[in-house]
Protein backbone atom coordinates (compact mmCIF):
# COMPACT_ATOMS: atom_id res chain seq x y z
CA UNK A 1 0.00 0.00 0.00
CA UNK A 2 1.89 3.34 -1.06
CA UNK A 3 1.94 6.65 1.71
CA UNK A 4 -1.48 8.40 -0.37
CA UNK A 5 -3.39 5.12 -0.39
CA UNK A 6 -2.75 4.94 3.30
CA UNK A 7 -3.64 8.56 3.97
CA UNK A 8 -6.68 8.26 2.15
CA UNK A 9 -8.07 5.42 3.90
CA UNK A 10 -6.71 6.44 6.99
CA UNK A 11 -8.52 10.28 6.67
CA UNK A 12 -11.77 8.05 5.91
CA UNK A 13 -12.01 6.09 8.92
CA UNK A 14 -11.20 9.22 10.80
CA UNK A 15 -14.22 10.78 9.64
CA UNK A 16 -16.36 8.22 10.15
CA UNK A 17 -15.25 7.91 13.51
CA UNK A 18 -16.03 11.91 14.12
CA UNK A 19 -19.60 11.05 12.58
CA UNK A 20 -20.35 7.94 14.57
CA UNK A 21 -19.63 9.81 17.85
CA UNK A 22 -21.12 13.07 17.03
CA UNK A 23 -17.67 14.79 17.93
CA UNK A 24 -16.31 17.94 16.17
CA UNK A 25 -12.31 18.05 15.00
CA UNK A 26 -11.30 20.71 17.82
CA UNK A 27 -12.91 17.93 20.37
CA UNK A 28 -10.68 15.39 19.25
CA UNK A 29 -7.65 17.29 18.64
CA UNK A 30 -7.48 18.98 22.76
CA UNK A 31 -8.43 15.57 23.92
CA UNK A 32 -5.10 14.11 22.31
CA UNK A 33 -3.53 17.28 22.54
CA UNK A 34 -2.32 18.18 18.92
CA UNK A 35 -3.37 21.55 17.04
CA UNK A 36 -6.42 21.55 15.19
CA UNK A 37 -4.58 22.31 12.07
CA UNK A 38 -2.35 19.37 12.51
CA UNK A 39 -5.84 17.35 13.02
CA UNK A 40 -7.07 18.55 10.15
CA UNK A 41 -4.11 17.63 7.61
CA UNK A 42 -5.62 13.90 8.90
CA UNK A 43 -8.83 14.18 8.23
CA UNK A 44 -8.10 15.98 4.42
CA UNK A 45 -5.85 12.66 4.07
CA UNK A 46 -2.77 15.14 3.53
CA UNK A 47 -0.37 13.81 6.73
CA UNK A 48 -0.44 10.44 8.49
CA UNK A 49 -0.01 10.72 12.50
CA UNK A 50 2.77 9.02 14.04
CA UNK A 51 1.45 5.75 15.87
CA UNK A 52 1.47 7.03 18.93
CA UNK A 53 -0.84 9.71 18.13
CA UNK A 54 -3.08 6.59 16.88
CA UNK A 55 -2.71 4.71 19.66
CA UNK A 56 -4.42 8.12 21.54
CA UNK A 57 -7.33 8.30 18.74
CA UNK A 58 -7.55 4.97 19.35
CA UNK A 59 -7.50 5.08 22.97
CA UNK A 60 -9.79 7.74 22.84
CA UNK A 61 -12.67 6.04 20.25
CA UNK A 62 -12.41 2.93 22.17
CA UNK A 63 -11.10 0.90 18.96
CA UNK A 64 -7.54 -0.61 18.04
CA UNK A 65 -5.38 1.07 16.18
CA UNK A 66 -5.82 -0.90 13.30
CA UNK A 67 -9.52 0.11 12.88
CA UNK A 68 -7.67 3.70 12.21
CA UNK A 69 -5.46 2.23 9.58
CA UNK A 70 -6.78 -0.86 8.40
CA UNK A 71 -10.52 -0.98 8.28
CA UNK A 72 -13.19 0.79 6.68
CA UNK A 73 -15.41 0.64 10.04
CA UNK A 74 -18.38 2.17 8.84
CA UNK A 75 -18.89 -0.89 6.40
CA UNK A 76 -17.56 -3.38 8.87
CA UNK A 77 -20.91 -4.86 10.44
CA UNK A 78 -19.08 -6.96 13.08
CA UNK A 79 -17.51 -3.97 14.04
CA UNK A 80 -20.84 -2.07 14.50
CA UNK A 81 -22.26 -5.23 16.65
CA UNK A 82 -19.16 -5.07 18.90
CA UNK A 83 -19.38 -1.52 19.52
CA UNK A 84 -23.42 -1.42 20.23
CA UNK A 85 -22.78 -3.74 22.99
CA UNK A 86 -21.05 -3.24 26.39
CA UNK A 87 -19.08 -5.08 28.97
CA UNK A 88 -19.49 -4.43 32.83
CA UNK A 89 -16.08 -3.84 34.29
CA UNK A 90 -15.85 -3.46 38.42
CA UNK A 91 -15.03 -0.25 39.65
CA UNK A 92 -12.55 0.01 43.13
CA UNK A 93 -12.73 2.51 45.65
CA UNK A 94 -9.05 2.18 46.59
CA UNK A 95 -6.74 -0.61 45.28
CA UNK A 96 -4.06 -1.82 47.78
CA UNK A 97 -1.21 -3.19 47.54
CA UNK A 98 -0.63 -7.07 47.77
CA UNK A 99 -3.90 -7.86 46.86
CA UNK A 100 -4.44 -9.22 43.41
CA UNK A 101 -6.71 -6.77 41.32
CA UNK A 102 -9.13 -10.00 41.38
CA UNK A 103 -9.42 -10.41 44.67
CA UNK A 104 -10.10 -7.00 45.92
CA UNK A 105 -13.71 -6.30 47.47
CA UNK A 106 -13.36 -2.71 47.39
CA UNK A 107 -15.98 -2.67 45.17
CA UNK A 108 -18.43 0.74 45.17
CA UNK A 109 -20.11 0.38 41.20
CA UNK A 110 -19.83 -1.12 37.99
CA UNK A 111 -18.96 0.97 34.77
CA UNK A 112 -19.77 -0.32 31.00
CA UNK A 113 -17.30 -0.20 28.86
CA UNK A 114 -17.72 -0.86 24.63
CA UNK A 115 -17.13 -4.82 23.71
CA UNK A 116 -14.42 -3.34 21.38
CA UNK A 117 -12.32 -1.74 24.23
CA UNK A 118 -12.75 -4.92 26.72
CA UNK A 119 -11.12 -6.83 23.45
CA UNK A 120 -8.04 -5.53 24.20
CA UNK A 121 -7.31 -6.27 27.31
CA UNK A 122 -8.34 -6.78 31.39
CA UNK A 123 -10.03 -3.59 32.34
CA UNK A 124 -11.31 -1.76 36.13
CA UNK A 125 -12.68 1.45 37.27
CA UNK A 126 -10.94 3.17 39.64
CA UNK A 127 -12.91 6.16 41.92
CA UNK A 128 -10.51 9.67 42.14
CA UNK A 129 -9.52 10.47 44.99
CA UNK A 130 -8.29 14.22 46.45
CA UNK A 131 -6.59 17.00 44.17
CA UNK A 132 -3.72 16.09 42.87
CA UNK A 133 -4.92 15.62 38.97
CA UNK A 134 -7.43 18.51 38.94
CA UNK A 135 -8.71 19.59 36.58
CA UNK A 136 -8.61 17.01 34.83
CA UNK A 137 -9.27 14.71 37.05
CA UNK A 138 -11.66 15.01 40.47
CA UNK A 139 -12.77 14.13 43.02
CA UNK A 140 -15.08 10.72 42.93
CA UNK A 141 -14.36 10.64 38.91
CA UNK A 142 -14.07 7.29 37.58
CA UNK A 143 -11.13 6.28 35.37
CA UNK A 144 -11.32 3.05 33.23
CA UNK A 145 -8.22 1.27 33.42
CA UNK A 146 -6.61 -1.20 31.16
CA UNK A 147 -4.29 -3.99 33.21
CA UNK A 148 -0.59 -3.34 32.48
CA UNK A 149 2.47 -3.41 34.48
CA UNK A 150 4.34 -0.92 32.05
CA UNK A 151 3.39 2.30 30.24
CA UNK A 152 4.79 4.69 27.74
CA UNK A 153 6.40 8.24 28.64
CA UNK A 154 3.17 10.49 29.18
CA UNK A 155 0.48 7.82 29.83
CA UNK A 156 -1.98 8.49 32.51
CA UNK A 157 -1.23 5.36 35.21
CA UNK A 158 -2.28 3.83 37.75
CA UNK A 159 1.22 3.04 39.82
CA UNK A 160 1.65 1.70 43.56
CA UNK A 161 4.35 3.19 45.65
CA UNK A 162 5.88 2.27 49.01
CA UNK A 163 3.14 -0.12 49.45
CA UNK A 164 0.60 2.06 49.55
CA UNK A 165 -2.64 2.49 47.68
CA UNK A 166 -2.28 3.01 44.00
CA UNK A 167 -2.20 6.47 42.97
CA UNK A 168 -2.85 7.85 39.44
CA UNK A 169 -0.43 10.41 37.99
CA UNK A 170 1.20 11.12 34.54
CA UNK A 171 4.00 9.11 33.69
CA UNK A 172 7.21 10.00 32.36
CA UNK A 173 10.28 8.32 31.81
CA UNK A 174 13.78 9.40 31.95
CA UNK A 175 16.97 7.24 31.61
CA UNK A 176 17.89 6.97 35.00
CA UNK A 177 14.61 6.92 36.50
CA UNK A 178 10.76 7.85 36.22
CA UNK A 179 8.50 10.96 37.64
CA UNK A 180 5.01 10.33 38.77
CA UNK A 181 3.81 13.99 37.62
CA UNK A 182 0.12 15.42 38.88
CA UNK A 183 -1.77 18.18 37.22
CA UNK A 184 -2.38 19.84 39.98
CA UNK A 185 0.97 22.52 39.76
CA UNK A 186 0.55 22.63 43.75
CA UNK A 187 2.15 19.03 43.82
CA UNK A 188 5.45 18.44 43.46
CA UNK A 189 6.94 15.74 41.22
CA UNK A 190 7.33 12.17 42.46
CA UNK A 191 11.00 11.21 41.02
CA UNK A 192 12.61 7.99 41.78
CA UNK A 193 15.48 6.61 40.26
CA UNK A 194 15.75 3.13 38.84
CA UNK A 195 17.02 1.69 41.86
CA UNK A 196 14.60 3.51 44.13
CA UNK A 197 11.79 2.21 41.59
CA UNK A 198 13.29 -1.82 42.83
CA UNK A 199 13.64 -0.91 46.74
CA UNK A 200 10.00 1.00 47.37
CA UNK A 201 9.27 -0.47 45.09
CA UNK A 202 7.30 1.68 42.26
CA UNK A 203 4.98 -0.54 40.40
CA UNK A 204 2.69 0.20 37.21
CA UNK A 205 -0.56 -1.68 37.73
CA UNK A 206 -2.41 0.19 35.02
CA UNK A 207 -3.33 2.73 32.01
CA UNK A 208 -5.82 5.32 32.29
CA UNK A 209 -7.73 5.01 29.16
CA UNK A 210 -10.78 6.96 29.80
CA UNK A 211 -12.03 9.20 32.38
CA UNK A 212 -15.42 9.20 33.59
CA UNK A 213 -16.34 12.86 35.04
CA UNK A 214 -19.42 12.56 38.28
CA UNK A 215 -21.69 15.31 38.84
Amino acid sequence: MTDEEQKIIFSKNLIRLLQEHNKTQKEVAEAINVSPQTFNTWVKGIALPRMGKVQLLADYFHILKSDLIERKISDDNIKKSSLSKAVQIKVLGRVAAGIPLEAIEDVIDTEEIPQSLAKTGEFFGLQIHGDSMEPRMCEEDVVIVRQQDDAESGDIVIAMVNGHDATCKRLMKYAGGISLLSFNPIYEPMVFSNEEIEKKPVRIIGKVVENRQKY
